[in-house]
């Protein structure tokens, strides 16, 4: 792709940290341009350049608090919060636009909203989504399947102090991972933290615990916990800039694509 043919991007949450990885992800790809930058409407960021705020330099894009108010675009990538994702969604189901979903903490309303989008453009969602992660979850689901009911299986993560989710879309998806392949139900069979006389640990438990403190970008393992051995799948994020990276393949690949949802398997070739 020429740059008179790249993909139209446009951020929401475009002055957060993430939001500004992105925006610095976006503008270093020959191939995607940024043309709109959005974050709610008491920011006071708002009219800023977006490439002045991520430190990329003027881009010309300033940074708007109304999603009908930014250039046209492509691919609509939001990183934001789950009730913000989905003020955006009818604007992007009713002018065509496809987009990247890295935002977490939806009930099971929200997610049968953007299922339902889907069916008109496509959607590219995923709880996290850095390629180590992803991988992650491959390695847990060859994990589970082998070890199958012969391990306690238990969840931990740990993210900064700002973050509002727990536990994290990451966790969950990797509890949900485990569940499936375990046979389980989550619904039923999670846990989350214990306190006080719990009682001897039932074997078809999946254990969910969650750390918050300091600037802490991401870390996640799943320990699968036998008799006489331990094995444990962990992956850390030192900065934001994987997921920023991952991202940014989910545009190219989200970019002209058949109405449908999809995950980072399929971004991925998984």
């Amino acid at each position: 792709m020429t740059r008179t043919s790249a993909v139209r991007v446009a951020v929401s949450g475009a002055a957060g940290r993430m939001g500004r990885m992105l925006v610095s992800a976006i503008t270093r790809a020959d191939d995607l341009r940024l043309t709109g930058a959005l974050h709610h409407r008491d920011s006071p960021h708002l009219g800023v350049d977006a490439g002045e705020l991520a430190g990329v330099g003027r881009l010309g894009v300033p940074i708007v608090g109304n999603i009908a108010e930014m250039a046209d675009f492509d691919v609509l990538v939001d990183f934001s919060v789950a009730t913000a994702t989905l003020d955006k969604l009818d604007f992007c189901t009713d002018n065509g636009k496809a987009l990247v979903i890295g935002t977490t903490g939806f009930e099971a309303t929200g997610l049968e909203a953007i299922r339902r989008a889907a069916e008109t453009v496509p959607i590219v969602m995923a709880p996290n989504m850095s390629v180590g992660v992803n991988v992650a979850f491959k390695l847990i689901e060859f994990a589970a399947r082998a070890l199958g009911d012969d391990v306690d299986v238990e969840v931990f993560e740990a993210h900064h102090r700002h973050k509002i989710d727990a536990p994290s879309g990451t966790a969950v998806r990797m509890g949900e991972i485990l569940a499936d392949t375990l046979d389980r139900d989550i619904a039923t069979d999670a846990v989350y933290g214990r306190e006080g006389i719990t009682g001897e640990r039932e074997s078809r438990t999946i254990g969910f615990h969650s750390l918050r403190g300091g600037d802490i970008v991401g870390e996640h393992t799943v320990t699968f916990a036998g008799t006489g051995e331990r094995i444990e799948i962990t992956h850390r994020a030192g900065s934001r800039e994987n997921f920023a990276a991952g991202a940014v393949r989910a545009v190219r690949f989200v970019a002209g694509r058949e109405p449908g949802l999809y995950g980072m398997d399929e971004v991925l070739g998984l």
